[in-house]
């Protein structure tokens, strides 16, 4: 490739970049509520499952059919589920801002963040009501007897209840088990590039890629078999009840400009520029607007002859 070449391709890539922000900022403008208000659940969800670890008491392993079929991958292979964990959210979010490089786009960043905090808010909200009803010994390791890590003792003061001892706290957390967090996560990024994705064959691997995500957490022992399978329908029944009662995204593959979301600001004014019409008596209806022709010396309007006298000149 010439330099020449390079470099057009690479102005092309700015201005889009460029565009695309401008265009998802003013969106961010008027939606940046919901989603600081999505960004906040996830640390009030971090602090509810720091909370029940302090209530976590550590017993023998329930029986499980998960654990009597799958193999145990044992803690030094404990890595694989949460890499694999980690290849999903980080493929997620690269699509999502696909649309600041590519030129082919369906939906606006801001917009499909938005509905998908909403999902995983709805989902969270049910996972801490369920593990905080019934607290279950862990299965993980370091929640198991005799690991010091099973138990949290008493906090001295509400500054470490409050910052969760991230990342550490949420890695070696115990009691937070029905339903599993990683599989919410996955399962929201799945069902949502499902909807808005294009290409069939990684929509068909995203799925895939779930149900291995859901055999190794069983493998590992960081949940019971239950936990993964709750976790299954609860997601899907959440996302399908949440997303009727969002508004539909719009679609971008049109290329149409109009299809930018209107904000409250502009809706009101089109609407008081319509009441100032009515209130004038030009309701701007083409029918009041109709052209008048002459012929012969006489005015013709709406089939009706009105005669006029020729003037001389």
């Amino acid at each position: 490739m010439s330099p020449f070449y390079l470099a057009r391709s690479a102005s092309k890539l700015v201005r889009r970049i460029t565009s695309e922000v401008s265009v998802e900022l003013k969106i961010l403008s008027e939606k940046w509520r919901l989603l600081l208000a999505g960004l906040v659940f996830q640390y009030i969800h971090g602090l509810a499952a720091r909370g029940v670890h302090y209530l976590h008491q550590p017993g023998p392993t329930l029986q499980d059919l998960g654990f009597m079929i799958l193999p145990e991958l044992g803690k030094e292979r404990g890595y694989i589920s949460e890499t694999l964990f980690t290849f999903i959210f980080l493929s997620f979010v690269l699509w999502t801002f696909h649309p600041f490089i590519l030129q082919t786009k369906r939906f606006y960043t801001v917009l499909i963040w938005r509905r998908v905090l909403a999902f995983l808010c709805a989902s969270q909200f049910l996972r801490i009501v369920t593990f905080y009803s019934t607290q279950l010994p862990g299965p993980n390791y370091h929640c198991r007897e005799g690991s010091p890590l099973a138990r949290l003792p008493p906090p001295q003061n509400l500054a470490e209840v409050l910052l969760i001892n991230f990342p550490r706290g949420v890695i070696y957390g115990c009691g937070d088990l029905i339903f599993s967090s990683h599989m919410i996560f996955t399962l929201v990024f799945v069902i949502t590039y499902q909807k808005y994705g294009s290409i069939r064959f990684v929509k068909m691997l995203a799925w895939c890629i779930a149900v291995a995500q859901s055999l190794l957490i069983i493998s590992s022992r960081k949940h019971y078999s239950v936990d993964v399978v709750v976790a299954w329908y609860t997601v899907n029944l959440v996302v399908f009840f949440v997303d009727k009662k969002l508004t539909e995204l719009p679609d971008r593959s049109a290329g149409s400009a109009s299809i930018l979301p209107v904000s409250a600001k502009d809706k009101d004014t089109k609407l008081k520029e319509e009441n100032t019409r009515l209130l004038n008596g030009n309701s701007g209806d083409s029918a009041d607007r109709r052209p008048r022709a002459q012929m012969n010396g006489k005015h013709i309007e709406n089939e009706s002859h009105v005669d006029s006298e020729s003037v001389k000149t």
